[in-house]
């Protein structure tokens, strides 16, 4: 007995200790990831802000290679952005994302050459490369932008015919609301119909009137309301607490 009771607790605190060590190790991938993504946002932006620096203050193929990478990073990184944040929602969107993560291999080759070209010292050369890299730049942005714009202009069209049926959903559910009055024939038609929107002021003493006492007389009837006012011990309002009774000791 007392050795299965050993054998029992062993095997808990190993349990307890293999659990511990997937969750320590689940929890550095998940910091790492973390750290990496910064790293990899603040690459991003460092090189972004050269290649912006280096296409206004530099001439020559040195500019022209930044503005180039520039154009071609700002493109495939907003189509990206835009696909991946539609795909949640619109899953006929995977079929463009994959045709995307294509498209972003040619990409990160032109982006390659680029960036070699950069560090090309004969720069008469590199000038000779220009066009032929211009066109490639043109074709591969020209390709993302039409799947960016594609998938903005799907959502909208989505978003369109949604708040369509909407709006056609609400016009009739306000004509019913509007229909009040009962077919013809139906006893108390007109009497309903007429006083509909008149109720009797003797029922809206819980709306914010004051209760009338038995007795009293209508105000324009009988004597000015301003001789004949209510005793303001017999007026009660529904949000006043009840008297409490008087008692004597």
């Amino acid at each position: 007995m007392e050795a299965t009771i050993i054998t029992i607790m062993a095997l808990l605190f190993l349990s307890f200790v293999a659990l511990g060590v997937f969750v320590t190790v689940k929890v550095a991938k998940a910091a790492k990831r973390g750290v990496d993504r910064t790293l990899d946002q603040a690459r991003r932006t460092v090189e972004d802000t050269t290649l912006r620096a280096k296409s206004v203050g530099q001439v020559g193929a040195a500019g022209e290679l930044a503005r180039l990478r520039l154009s071609l990073r700002t493109s495939m990184r907003a189509t990206q952005e835009a696909l991946q944040a539609g795909v949640g929602e619109d899953a006929s969107l995977k079929e463009s994302l994959d045709l995307f993560h294509r498209l972003s291999a040619h990409g990160l080759e032109l982006d390659a050459d680029l960036k070699r070209l950069e560090r090309e010292p004969d720069r008469a050369w590199v000038s000779g490369q220009l066009p032929e890299l211009a066109a490639r730049t043109a074709r591969i942005t020209g390709s993302a932008d039409a799947l960016r714009r594609a998938a903005r202009d799907r959502a909208l069209r989505f978003a369109e015919d949604d708040l369509s049926a909407l709006s056609a959903q609400i016009d009739v559910e306000a004509g019913a609301l509007r229909h009040w009055t009962e077919p013809e024939g139906t006893p108390g038609t007109a009497t309903r119909t007429a006083g509909a929107g008149a109720p009797d002021p003797a029922s809206a003493e819980g709306w914010g009137q004051p209760a009338r006492p038995a007795g009293q007389a209508r105000p324009g009837g009988g004597e000015p309301s301003a001789i004949t006012a209510p005793d303001p011990r017999r007026t009660a309002y529904p949000w006043e607490k009840s008297a409490r009774p008087e008692t004597t000791t």
